[in-house]
């Protein structure tokens, strides 16, 4: 068979795994996590309890080339081998020259070669800077203009990938890599070291200009309006010259871009897995106070010339604004593919508004070995906990979880084949009271407020099977389901059934009559057969 692929399905990119459709229903460990094999164990053994089917986890750079040129895979085959016997998918994190923006898990010989290994310098001549704007971080960081950090970390990544497909090019344990995490430059809007400033005085590439005039209509309105004029794009100019005060933030996005595309290339070359990266988002800040150059939402166009080889981009998504970012990255047809969210109480529904609405390829929380314990204080600042809203500081339930997570898992075949269809819908309480979902015949009228209901942590995914028939999931909301037929306008139910998927086939395990559905509102999550008929 094909390794892991992407395919258009209904103008929608879907993930296929084995020649079927497959939905990420994962779960990014800690950091360190993956960094043994014996404490990986409780890894795994916590995936099977919360009912996930791939677990998203680091490889490090330190690790599998201690010396330069001399590999040891010994760890990754290992932990290839343990995913086959918990029956998971992996989707591997290279932590190679960046993570979080940082260079924290570059091998020794890399680090301590300032010279042949650059630094990025926000001052000519200076490596280090303590970042009084980003909590008084003190950071240091590769930088991606050099050509020798560029051909080590691909080089790298290259062997990694021939590894890889040496052991798993059958199995396909391994479903997705990740190409660095978290790229960019943290306290300016971009490197001032010397062969920076020379690059930033010369002109922008023509084949670059060329892209963004062909594309000028597409562009976000961040990066059109610094632009102004499309005639403007002229070679020959340098950077400030054409990009104006957005100048730093899009040459050093641009060749942040191009050194993680050499990655990204050569490691496909190996072995052609779906490649994503992951974003550090920009929330309305100044460039520097998050990383300049990632994939942020307004400048995806830039990395989309600049890396190709990439296929998908993700949002490690920890404000409260979810779904206006889900929107952001969901443009120009990228998947909605989230490697890291909170695991707070909004986790469950909103893992089944990704599926249900955007029809996501991955929903991650990152950690989730802890879900559903008391956070600590760095959660708190990560998670976002500096808001009004409780529900935001509160654990996601790991019960509810583990049934959200095993219900879809049963659906997968079902779910998958709807996507990029109006037969798969979902509804969410972040949204408002109530919400309408529109099908062939009928309307679901979502609701979260009522006289019996008061909820702020309530979704619903509908899955419409036959125009007559719906899979539902329902958690802490009410259903009121109507004909949108003028000749035919009222609705009754043929059945309602309770219960779950094995093997494929739906088991109801009770029939629900009477005071049961009478008011249609439920409490906790649940899976619906519901079929009705229409009557004048």
């Amino acid at each position: 068979m094909k390794a892991p692929y992407l395919e258009d399905r209904n103008g929608q990119k879907v993930l296929i795994v084995d020649e079927a459709p497959f939905i990420m229903i994962a779960g990014e460990a800690h950091n360190s996590s993956a960094s043994n094999v014996k404490f990986m164990e409780m890894i795994w053994e916590r995936a099977d309890e919360l009912n996930l089917n791939t677990v998203l986890l680091p490889i490090y750079w330190e690790v599998i080339e201690p010396e330069e040129g001399k590999y040891d895979f010994s760890l990754v085959a290992s932990i290839i081998f343990q995913a086959r016997e918990h029956r998971k998918k992996i989707g591997f994190l290279w932590f190679g020259s960046w993570k979080n923006a940082q260079c924290y898990y570059a091998p020794e010989w890399v680090k301590q070669d300032l010279k042949r290994f650059e630094r990025a310098q926000m001052e000519n001549g200076k490596n280090f800077k303590i970042l009084e704007n980003v909590h008084g971080l003190h950071y240091s960081t590769l930088s991606a203009f050099c050509e020798e950090t560029k051909k080590a970390d691909a080089a790298a990544f290259a062997r990694l990938m021939e590894h890889i497909c040496g052991i798993d090019r059958i199995e396909h344990t391994v479903i997705t890599m990740q190409v660095e995490n978290e790229t960019g430059l943290l306290g300016e809007a971009r490197e001032h070291g010397e062969r920076a400033e020379k690059m930033f005085a010369s002109s922008v590439p023509a084949s670059f200009l060329k892209y963004l005039k062909e594309i000028y209509a597409e562009l976000t309105p961040e990066l059109a309006s610094t632009i102004v004029r499309r005639k403007e794009l002229i070679y020959g100019k340098n950077w400030g010259e054409i990009f104006g005060e957005m100048a730093d933030e899009v040459f050093q996005c641009y060749y942040t871009a191009k050194f993680v595309e050499a990655v990204a290339k050569a490691g496909k070359k190996e072995y052609n897995l779906p490649m994503t990266v992951n974003c550090w988002l920009d929330k309305g800040q100044k460039p520097g106070k998050y990383p300049t150059g990632g994939p942020v939402a307004k400048l995806m166009p830039i990395w989309k010339h600049a890396a190709p080889s990439i296929d998908i981009y993700g949002p490690d998504i920890y404000i409260p604004t979810f779904l206006k970012t889900c929107d952001c990255y969901t443009k120009g047809g990228n998947p909605l593919y989230i490697a890291e969210c909170a695991t707070h109480s909004y986790a469950g529904i909103r893992e089944l508004y990704v599926i249900g609405h955007y029809h996501g390829m991955c929903y991650s929380p990152f950690g989730f070995e802890d879900i559903g314990l008391p956070f600590t204080a760095t959660q708190g600042i990560l998670f976002g906990m500096d808001t009004d809203d409780e529900l935001l500081k509160t654990p996601q339930n790991a019960e509810e979880y583990t049934k959200i997570n095993g219900l879809l898992n049963g659906m997968m075949s079902l779910l998958a084949e709807a996507y990029g269809t109006r037969h798969l819908q979902a509804s969410i309480s972040e949204n408002g009271k109530n919400e309408v979902l529109s099908f062939a015949s009928y309307d679901f009228n979502i609701f979260y407020e009522s006289r019996f209901l008061q909820t702020r942590s309530g979704a619903c995914l509908v899955l419409e099977q036959e125009e007559n028939e719906f899979y539902v999931i329902v958690k802490d909301c009410g259903l009121d389901i109507r004909s949108t037929k003028v000749d035919v306008p009222y609705t009754d139910f043929l059945s309602v059934d309770e219960g779950y998927f094995s093997d494929g086939m739906f088991i109801s395990e009770c029939r629900l009559n009477g005071d049961e559905i009478t008011t249609m509102i439920f409490e906790g999550v649940h899976l619906l057969k519901i079929r009705v008929f229409s009557y004048c």
